[in-house]
Protein backbone atom coordinates (compact mmCIF):
# COMPACT_ATOMS: atom_id res chain seq x y z
CA UNK A 1 0.00 0.00 0.00
CA UNK A 2 1.28 3.46 -0.99
CA UNK A 3 1.69 6.27 1.69
CA UNK A 4 -0.22 9.08 1.34
CA UNK A 5 2.95 10.92 0.55
CA UNK A 6 3.61 9.06 -2.49
CA UNK A 7 -0.08 9.84 -3.92
CA UNK A 8 0.57 12.42 -6.98
CA UNK A 9 -2.60 14.24 -5.45
CA UNK A 10 0.01 14.77 -2.70
CA UNK A 11 2.70 16.89 -4.79
CA UNK A 12 2.33 20.65 -6.76
CA UNK A 13 0.90 20.06 -10.04
CA UNK A 14 2.66 20.21 -13.40
CA UNK A 15 1.83 23.51 -14.29
CA UNK A 16 -0.16 24.91 -11.24
CA UNK A 17 0.04 28.70 -12.09
CA UNK A 18 -3.63 29.13 -13.66
CA UNK A 19 -4.15 33.40 -13.30
CA UNK A 20 -1.93 35.70 -13.62
CA UNK A 21 -3.24 39.28 -14.61
CA UNK A 22 -2.98 43.22 -13.85
CA UNK A 23 -6.32 44.87 -15.33
CA UNK A 24 -8.26 47.40 -15.59
CA UNK A 25 -11.62 46.18 -15.33
CA UNK A 26 -13.34 45.03 -12.19
CA UNK A 27 -12.04 42.15 -10.47
CA UNK A 28 -14.23 38.47 -10.13
CA UNK A 29 -13.75 36.48 -6.65
CA UNK A 30 -15.73 33.59 -8.41
CA UNK A 31 -13.12 34.22 -11.87
CA UNK A 32 -10.22 33.40 -9.37
CA UNK A 33 -11.91 30.81 -7.09
CA UNK A 34 -12.38 28.70 -10.26
CA UNK A 35 -9.33 29.36 -11.39
CA UNK A 36 -7.96 27.42 -8.87
CA UNK A 37 -10.38 24.30 -8.33
CA UNK A 38 -8.65 20.80 -8.39
CA UNK A 39 -9.64 17.82 -7.84
CA UNK A 40 -6.62 16.81 -5.25
CA UNK A 41 -7.01 20.73 -3.34
CA UNK A 42 -8.49 19.38 0.18
CA UNK A 43 -8.13 23.19 0.72
CA UNK A 44 -8.17 26.14 -1.15
CA UNK A 45 -7.06 29.69 0.34
CA UNK A 46 -8.51 33.33 -1.20
CA UNK A 47 -7.79 36.66 -0.11
CA UNK A 48 -9.68 39.69 -0.90
CA UNK A 49 -7.80 43.27 -0.62
CA UNK A 50 -10.60 45.65 -0.96
CA UNK A 51 -10.06 49.70 -1.18
CA UNK A 52 -11.45 50.77 2.40
CA UNK A 53 -12.54 54.49 3.33
CA UNK A 54 -9.63 55.76 5.32
CA UNK A 55 -5.37 55.21 5.47
CA UNK A 56 -3.67 56.01 8.54
CA UNK A 57 -6.13 58.10 10.50
CA UNK A 58 -7.71 59.95 7.32
CA UNK A 59 -10.33 59.57 5.12
CA UNK A 60 -9.84 58.73 1.76
CA UNK A 61 -11.73 60.55 -1.47
CA UNK A 62 -10.31 58.32 -4.08
CA UNK A 63 -7.91 56.00 -5.19
CA UNK A 64 -5.95 54.72 -8.31
CA UNK A 65 -3.37 52.35 -9.08
CA UNK A 66 -0.78 52.43 -11.68
CA UNK A 67 1.84 49.80 -12.42
CA UNK A 68 4.98 49.33 -13.83
CA UNK A 69 5.23 47.17 -17.13
CA UNK A 70 7.45 44.62 -15.75
CA UNK A 71 4.51 44.39 -12.58
CA UNK A 72 3.65 41.11 -14.27
CA UNK A 73 6.86 39.74 -15.09
CA UNK A 74 7.12 40.31 -11.34
CA UNK A 75 4.27 38.94 -10.58
CA UNK A 76 5.00 35.74 -12.21
CA UNK A 77 8.28 35.52 -10.43
CA UNK A 78 6.41 35.44 -7.09
CA UNK A 79 3.90 33.17 -8.21
CA UNK A 80 6.55 30.70 -8.98
CA UNK A 81 8.54 30.96 -5.60
CA UNK A 82 5.59 30.19 -3.94
CA UNK A 83 5.03 26.95 -6.27
CA UNK A 84 8.43 26.08 -5.35
CA UNK A 85 7.96 26.13 -1.38
CA UNK A 86 4.76 25.12 -1.06
CA UNK A 87 2.60 22.03 -2.89
CA UNK A 88 0.60 23.98 -4.76
CA UNK A 89 -2.29 22.32 -6.85
CA UNK A 90 -2.92 25.97 -8.78
CA UNK A 91 -2.34 29.32 -7.86
CA UNK A 92 -4.08 32.91 -9.42
CA UNK A 93 -3.89 36.27 -8.83
CA UNK A 94 -5.42 39.59 -10.46
CA UNK A 95 -4.84 43.39 -9.63
CA UNK A 96 -7.05 46.28 -10.43
CA UNK A 97 -4.85 49.37 -11.82
CA UNK A 98 -7.12 52.88 -12.54
CA UNK A 99 -9.24 54.58 -10.40
CA UNK A 100 -11.55 52.55 -7.99
CA UNK A 101 -13.76 53.79 -5.15
CA UNK A 102 -14.10 52.37 -1.74
CA UNK A 103 -15.70 49.07 -1.45
CA UNK A 104 -14.18 47.89 -5.19
CA UNK A 105 -11.68 45.06 -5.13
CA UNK A 106 -8.30 45.67 -5.44
CA UNK A 107 -6.53 42.45 -5.44
CA UNK A 108 -7.91 38.80 -5.23
CA UNK A 109 -5.34 35.64 -4.95
CA UNK A 110 -5.77 32.20 -4.44
CA UNK A 111 -3.73 29.02 -3.85
CA UNK A 112 -5.06 25.49 -3.63
CA UNK A 113 -3.14 22.88 -1.57
CA UNK A 114 -3.52 19.15 -0.92
CA UNK A 115 -4.24 20.35 2.75
CA UNK A 116 -5.62 23.51 4.33
CA UNK A 117 -2.34 24.78 6.03
CA UNK A 118 -0.44 24.80 3.11
CA UNK A 119 -3.11 26.33 1.50
CA UNK A 120 -3.17 29.48 4.54
CA UNK A 121 0.61 29.45 4.21
CA UNK A 122 0.95 29.95 0.42
CA UNK A 123 -1.76 31.99 -0.10
CA UNK A 124 0.00 34.71 3.09
CA UNK A 125 2.83 34.30 1.38
CA UNK A 126 1.70 35.23 -2.36
CA UNK A 127 -0.47 38.43 -1.17
CA UNK A 128 2.32 39.52 1.16
CA UNK A 129 5.25 39.38 -1.71
CA UNK A 130 2.94 40.59 -4.04
CA UNK A 131 1.99 43.80 -1.81
CA UNK A 132 6.07 43.99 -1.12
CA UNK A 133 7.69 43.25 -4.30
CA UNK A 134 5.30 43.93 -7.55
CA UNK A 135 5.76 47.76 -8.73
CA UNK A 136 1.94 48.46 -8.32
CA UNK A 137 1.92 51.55 -7.28
CA UNK A 138 -1.34 53.04 -5.05
CA UNK A 139 -2.17 57.07 -5.24
CA UNK A 140 -4.81 58.36 -2.16
CA UNK A 141 -6.58 61.89 -2.02
CA UNK A 142 -7.88 62.46 1.18
CA UNK A 143 -10.71 64.39 2.14
CA UNK A 144 -8.25 66.98 3.97
CA UNK A 145 -6.78 67.66 0.21
CA UNK A 146 -3.79 65.79 1.29
CA UNK A 147 -2.53 62.84 -1.49
CA UNK A 148 -0.25 60.12 -0.97
CA UNK A 149 2.00 57.50 -3.05
CA UNK A 150 2.50 54.26 -1.53
CA UNK A 151 3.75 50.92 -2.76
CA UNK A 152 6.66 48.45 -3.79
Amino acid sequence: MAHMSDHPGEQAAADPIRLLEIRESPLSVDEVFRAVGDAAAGGTALFVGTVRNHDGGADVDALGYSCHPTAEVEMRRIAEKVVAEYPVRALAAVHRVGDLEVGDLAVVVAVSCPHRGEAFEACRKLIDDLKREVPIWKHQSFSDGSEEWVGA
